[in-house]
């Protein structure tokens, strides 16, 4: 018996046939506040895929086949860039084979659109975990996530014109809600300026800048190196000297260190949500600001 070709050329014209024009674009977001920001400016015109969770340490991430299965079929990989995904995001590029975001035509860096922090004079392995093109944590900046919010809209559209006068709307309407929101939380900050900190690790400084407080001292005796009893013996003179409002850390840090200096000098220990969706308020960028300064605020007597 004879049996027909057509079906089964049907399937393979069908599975070769460029995506219909109103298809959405797929979006890998290395973290959090990426993906939140790629579904702020995309809406229903993208599809994204976010690799992270708040609640993970992003510098120490496994490059788990699940992993490697979306970047394969990603149309854009969104990432912070100056390294912070150095220790598993090019292992991923390399084994799932996507062409284009491997020659960097499918791919943006968030960091590579702003003028970092802390940028490093000589790179020294002795100095801890320093990042040779700055501090790459610009998520807490309002302002530096303005810029790379229209650039990756132009990134957006030069991918998929298809959707690029939804890109630039959606653009336009954000802009115009989070300029409208860093007016109120420069407001409402006021009263931390010229206040003083402890950090646990070397990832506030962008905050920091921002609200003007004072970073007095580090639980890390030196980037991603963990404290040492007699490191953290000395904050307590720091503490005493400086008189910090509190000690804080990103959610996804372990509280035992900041805990243990609270204890013993009585100023409180805040963990504070460092990107989306790391505490029940947090759920988007404008909520991420609106927790975090609140949470400052609470603690800051």
């Amino acid at each position: 018996m004879r049996m027909s070709v057509l079906p089964a050329l049907g399937f393979l014209v069908a599975l070769c046939a460029p995506a219909p024009a109103d298809a959405a674009l797929r979006v890998f977001a290395c973290e959090p506040e990426w993906g939140a920001m790629v579904q702020e400016l995309g809406g229903e015109a993208v599809d994204v895929d976010v690799a992270t969770s708040a609640l993970q340490d992003v510098h120490q991430i496994e490059a788990k086949p699940s992993l490697i299965a979306k970047v394969r079929r990603a149309d854009l990989v969104v990432c912070t860039g100056a390294e912070l995904e150095v220790g598993w995001l090019p292992q991923l590029l390399r084994q799932a084979g996507n062409r284009a975001v491997a020659s960097g035509a499918g791919s943006f860096l968030a960091a590579s659109q702003v003028t970092t922090l802390q940028k490093p004079s000589q790179l020294d392995r002795a100095a801890g975990d320093v990042h040779p093109e700055g501090n790459p944590h610009i998520q807490m900046d309002p302002y530096r996530m303005l810029t790379v919010a229209e650039a990756l809209a132009a990134r957006l559209a030069e991918i998929d014109p298809s959707h690029a006068e939804t890109y630039q709307t959606r653009l336009a309407d954000f802009s115009s809600r989070w300029k409208a929101a860093i007016a109120r939380w420069e407001a409402k900050a006021a009263p931390l300026k010229g206040r003083r900190v402890i950090v646990q690790h070397n990832s506030w400084v962008y905050l920091t800048a921002w609200l003007g407080i004072e970073e007095v001292g580090a639980l890390e005796p030196k980037p991603g190196v963990p404290p040492t009893s007699a490191h953290l013996a000395s904050m307590i003179a720091t503490v005493k000297a400086q008189q910090p409002f509190a000690v804080i850390r990103a959610a996804y840090q372990d509280g035992k260190a900041s805990n243990w200096l609270a204890e013993r000098t009585g100023i409180p220990s805040v963990a504070l949500p460092f990107t989306v969706g790391a505490d029940a308020r947090s759920q988007d960028l404008f909520a991420l600001f609106d927790s975090t300064i609140d949470a400052l605020l609470g603690v800051a007597k």
